[in-house]
């Protein structure tokens, strides 16, 4: 059965509702269980479902807060989808709220995600309020982007 943009259209919906709601669990219902989630694309992928999971719960739950996702461009070539989504979101660690621009190249087994690559740029949007009153206050220099 071939895969069709609605289909991944839906997947994309799973993803960027579990990345809303900081859930591990919906999100690794969307990859195959041997997946590869490449969240920079030149160090190793993260692999597996119980990877994904612990990634998400390090980077998504324990590190970013109010955090909001539209789906802006999806393009489907046989079992290879090409995603652009934009988010913003509290960057808990450097206390920031960061805008971030994806572009992510999906690969499918199925209805499943199997390899996710993520190319992306970051931008600070504001300081959270209790950065501008503490001391060590991070500025646009000290950002790594990620």
């Amino acid at each position: 059965m071939t895969l069709t943009k609605q289909q991944v259209r839906e997947v994309l919906d799973v993803y960027i509702r579990a990345w809303e709601d900081q859930d591990p669990a919906l999100i690794v219902s969307i990859f195959t269980e041997g997946a590869t989630y490449h969240e920079r694309v030149m160090g190793e992928p993260i692999r597996g479902r119980d990877g994904i999971r612990d990634y998400w719960q390090t980077k998504v739950v324990e590190g970013q807060a109010n955090i909001t996702c539209d789906l802006l461009n999806l393009y489907l070539d046989d079992d290879t989808a090409i995603a652009e989504w934009q988010a913003e979101f509290d960057d808990t660690a450097q206390q920031i709220r960061k805008r971030m621009r994806e572009v992510a190249l999906l690969t499918f087994d199925g209805h499943l995600i199997a390899s996710l690559r993520e190319y992306w740029a970051s931008e600070v949007v504001a300081l959270s309020p209790a950065a501008t009153h503490s001391p060590g206050t991070v500025t646009g220099q000290d950002l790594d982007g990620g």
